[in-house]
């Protein structure tokens, strides 16, 4: 198994794709579904001069059964073709559908760390979070760690991965940051200063607003938004990426993964607009966060960030709704090898990558 190199090609930083729930090693050599049969023009102009052909012969008083076939061949076909794109249809309206019915949950999101300890530490001392488990796989030169505010099988948690050997990550520029929901803003911050972290914005209230919130950043250079709120069920709250196409995006999270657009906010003095994406309120839910920076299309993805796990009840469903939004299929819908659980991965019209897990496979984890 090949581990990731800091400086790789994003399109390939799967460090954490690999033969278990929550990685998938194996995505880097799956591959698009069979493509769709060649369209012969060559033979729909035929069809085309036969049946002009048939009048001509009329005019002169000549018979032509054949022709005649050929015509009434050709009518079948079309009526055949209209009945195919109805059902076509109809059956993407049945998906779509189906989407906004899918019971989804954001489960985790990945991304990797150069020095896994030291991030273990920070995250439990200062952002208050638990340490759920830690696996080490020697053979194949990495570790994980699942840490947050409780069980993995009902809350948001995040996943980090420290490859042997690899101490530093590009982060890039489009991704953005993490929310965590906390009571004092101020008091979390003097706890970071106390344990030699980094505070990149002091406490104080959001512009244009009255939530106070201030910035910090771990030590391998995410960027933590504390946002101060009254106690809640999910205190890792947001996961903000920056995008090319604001609509575009809204679009197919829409459908696509069948997310809500909570609110939607423009902000011209500074150049940005963010939206609000997720299966539920802000306030009792993880949630994406899209922010479109004016005149920017395309962004640097890094080889850091890696990618957020949703749940859902189909994934055979969930790639074909996918498919039919305009998202990228990077893993056929199927189980992994070995241990059964149904997943599969795509890119959105950004390039971000996401993972869907069958509900009931992801709860076996945990019996």
């Amino acid at each position: 198994m090949v581990r990731i190199l800091p400086m790789a090609s994003p399109s390939f930083h799967l460090s954490s794709f690999r033969p278990s729930l929550y990685s998938f090693r194996v995505f880097r050599t799956a591959r698009i579904g069979a493509s769709l049969p060649t369209y012969n023009p060559s033979r729909r102009l035929a069809l085309f001069h036969l049946g002009s052909a048939i009048p001509q012969g009329k005019l002169f008083g000549i018979k032509s059964p054949k022709l005649l076939r050929a015509e009434g061949s050709s009518r079948e076909a079309g009526m055949a073709g209209n009945v195919a794109q109805a059902t076509t249809a109809v059956s993407q309206e049945n998906v779509l559908e189906w989407v906004k019915k899918d019971k989804r949950r954001m489960l985790h999101v990945v991304y990797r760390v150069g020095d896994l300890d030291k991030t273990i530490k920070f995250y439990t001392e200062c952002l208050g979070m638990k340490l759920l488990r830690k696996r080490d796989i020697p053979e194949e030169r990495y570790t994980n760690a699942f840490l947050g505010y409780g069980p993995e099988d009902s809350h948001f948690v995040v996943e980090l991965t420290y490859n042997y050997g690899v101490d530093k990550y590009d982060i890039g520029t489009g991704f953005g940051h993490f929310g965590i929901a906390v009571e004092d803003v101020a008091k979390v911050v003097e706890l970071v200063k106390a344990k030699g972290g980094k505070v990149t914005r002091e406490p104080g209230p959001v512009k244009g607003g009255k939530t106070v919130i201030a910035f910090i950043e771990d030590p391998d250079g995410y960027k933590f938004e504390l946002l101060e709120r009254g106690p809640t069920p999910e205190p890792l709250c947001q996961v903000m990426l920056r995008v090319g196409d604001l609509e575009r995006a809204i679009n197919f999270y829409e459908k696509a993964f069948g997310m809500e657009l909570l609110r939607k906010r423009d902000n011209p003095e500074y150049k940005y607009t963010i939206a609000m994406m997720g299966y539920g309120p802000e306030d009792k839910n993880a949630v994406l966060e899209l922010t479109y920076n004016y005149g920017v299309t395309e962004y640097d993805k890094g080889n850091a960030y890696a990618q957020i796990a949703i749940g859902t009840d189909d994934v055979y469903k969930t790639a074909e709704a996918i498919k039919l939004c305009g998202g990228k299929i990077t893993r056929e819908p199927g189980p992994l090898p070995g241990i059964n659980t149904k997943i599969t991965a795509c890119l959105d019209p950004d390039g971000w990558k996401s993972v869907f897990v069958d509900n009931i496979d992801f709860l076996k984890e945990f019996e």
